[in-house]
Parts: structure tokens; sequence; C-alpha cells
């Protein structure tokens, strides 16, 4: 799919996630026992054979710049195209725009050299393993100014709350974009138009002081422009709070789902960390829980996620958790719902109880 290039707009997505983002911007957050949020937002772009991206990124990228590299591990490092991380540096002392407007301002060269001829915008809160280009052919079938990838969600959740809904006539074109909390037709963060579609409603944005492209470049030009919405269905989640990250990571213990989201081709994609495989000694038990490479289990697991590198000690017990990379879990620790971030170490003879509503979590690098 040469003809059109990625974007990943970190700039205005809502997020609580309190202390798995002190260090980190909300992409970078690790999922799944080996993955980032990002993963699946590059994923589907690279697997939709998008050869181009770019990510919009204010602050706190660091360990998202460490994670994503070259982007060799997702084909971006090439010669032509490849991946571009677009930090803030601003120096243009004539520049009047705001919000995300900026980075489409002071990157117009970026978008002026791309041989791409469409633009598609997402987020990194939307997970799903799909490609694009079935919602590309269908954004040309349409002949669309823009069109705006959704889903009917089943069950309306408090992640949902902040994401706009979408309604739409018989023939899929759009008729309001709001809040409205009961509408199960939920816009993904993902949108398709044409790149100088895109440079000209920037422009008209920046001219009357907006500072938000979505809101103010395309909602509010719902009766000006022919806006199509295009229904994704499969497996997909909304992960922006702590309680929605902890409730679908656990929701991946069901084999059903984690098959629906990681066994079906074409993969998502993320780092390569070259570990030895998980160890599980003669006094360990673990019972459905999904434990990543370089593991080193002595103690009891159970309904839990480790990623790489964790250590738990004998007679330790981790239920309902997430432990992230190289933690240390000392005998006589038990931890029940409870998000421990990368790097903590655990003393001997603790108890750590949280709920499933409101896990207790560990800033990264503590020791307790």
């Amino acid at each position: 799919m040469k003809s059109m290039m990625g974007l990943i707009n970190l700039e205005h997505e809502h997020h609580f996630f309190h202390e798995l983002t002190y260090f980190r911007t909300g992409a970078s957050i690790p999922f799944a026992g080996r993955y980032r949020l990002i993963d699946f937002a590059l994923s589907n772009m690279v697997n939709s054979r998008i050869q181009e991206v770019a990510i919009f990124t204010r602050n706190k990228y660091r360990s998202l710049m460490d994670h994503l590299g070259t982007g060799e591990n997702w084909e971006l490092d090439r010669r032509n195209g490849g991946l571009f991380i677009l930090p803030p540096d601003w120096n243009d002392p004539s520049d009047i725009s705001k919000g995300d407007l900026k980075h489409f301002h002071n990157n117009r060269d970026y978008f002026n050299r791309s041989k791409s001829s469409y633009v598609l915008v997402s987020g990194s809160q939307f997970i799903a393993n799909t490609d694009y280009k079935e919602a590309f052919q269908f954004h040309l079938d349409r002949n669309a100014d823009v069109t705006l990838v959704s889903t009917e969600v089943k069950t309306l959740l408090p992640e949902h709350d902040s994401c706009l809904k979408l309604s739409a006539d018989g023939d899929g074109w759009v008729t309001e974009i709001t809040n409205d909390k009961k509408n199960n037709l939920t816009y993904t963060g993902v949108y398709i138009l044409s790149k100088d579609l895109l440079m000209e409603l920037v422009d008209d944005c920046i001219a009357h002081h907006k500072d938000h492209f979505f809101i103010h470049g395309i909602k509010e030009k719902l009766g000006e422009l022919n806006i199509q919405t295009y229904k994704y269905e499969g497996y997909s989640a909304f992960i922006n709070s702590i309680e929605s990250y902890y409730r679908h990571n656990m929701n991946l213990l069901n084999e059903e789902e984690y098959i629906d989201l990681f066994y079906k081709e074409p993969f998502i994609r993320t780092k390569i960390s070259n570990q030895p495989p998980a160890k599980y000694r003669f006094e360990s038990s673990v019972k459905k829980s999904i434990l990543a490479n370089g593991c080193i289990i002595d103690g009891n697991v159970e309904g839990s996620i480790l990623f790489r590198g964790v250590e738990v000690k004998e007679g330790a017990t981790v239920k309902n958790s997430i432990i992230m990379q190289r933690c240390v879990i000392e005998p006589g620790v038990h931890l029940e719902n409870v998000i421990l971030d990368k790097d903590v170490h655990v003393k001997g003879d603790q108890r750590f109880i949280g709920s499933k509503d409101k896990p207790y979590v560990v800033a990264k690098r503590q020791v307790i």
C-alpha cells in the first residue's frame, strides 16, 4: 500500500494510568507479557503494507524511542520511507499553531516530501489485530473525504465514556459525532483522508486559532465534508485507564480471546528480546497464567501475567496480578490484584492485596 502513509498521533490521548506513566508515555506501557500498547497500531499499519510511519509525541518519549529503535522489528528500517519519531522541536518564531496543530505545522516538510497520497491516522489506545487495506479500498470506492473506522461495542464500559460515538445513515455516511454514552457505535481513533485535504484542514484550523485537529478540523466540519464510517468486526479493546488496562490483560487469560488477538495472521510485532525460556523449578506451581521468556519460578503463580525476566522465589504467591520486566518477588510474599511496574523488588514476608476494580499499583524501580 505505497500510496498511504501512517501517522500515530499521541498528542490528545486521554489516559488515567497514574503510576504507569510517571516515566513513560501511555503508548509505551507494557501489555500482555511482551508487547507495548503502541505495537498494535504500528503492527496494523505495517501489516497493511504501509511503509512509512510517523509518530507525534510531546513528552516522556525516551522509553518509546528505546522500544522502537530504528523500526527494524516492524521492517521499517528502510532506505525509502521507514519510521519517523517526531518529537517537539519548534523554533519557528512566526508559528501561531497550538495543540497537535503544532506537530502538523512544524513537520510540514515531512508531509511534503512523502510520495504517499493518503494518510491513515491512529492513536495507541485501540487494541486490535487487523489490517486497513479493506478500509482503504472502502474509502476509495465510496469517494469519501474522510473515513472513520468504528466498532460496535457490545457492552459499554467506563473506558468508552471518553470515546467519541458515531451515528450514520443507511449508506454509512456519518450524521453525528457525539459523546453519547448510550451509543454503541464507537469511533476507534483511526481515520483515513487524502494528504492534500489533511494539510488544507490543518491550515484552516491554524488560521482560526484551533488546537485539536480532529475535533476542529473534522468533527466541526461534519456538514461540509463527506464522512463515511467503516465498521471493524473482530477482537478489540480500548485501554485508557488502570482499570481497563488490568481488565483487558486479565481477559487474555481466556484462551479464546488470546487466540483472537495474537494467533491471527498477520501477527502483532514487537521488539525482539533473546532470552532463555521460562524456568519452572521443582517446587513451583503455575496455573492459568501467561509467562514470558526469562522468568524463573520457584513459587506459586495463578491467574497472572509475568513479563520477561521475573523471578518468583520459593514460598511466594502471585495471584491475579501483572508483574512487569525483571521484578523480583522474595520468599513469603503474597501478591493479589497487584500491578508491579518494571524492576520492582518486593522483600520477603509481605502481603499486598488490591481489588479487581482498583488493583494495587507500584511504580517502576521501587524496593518495597
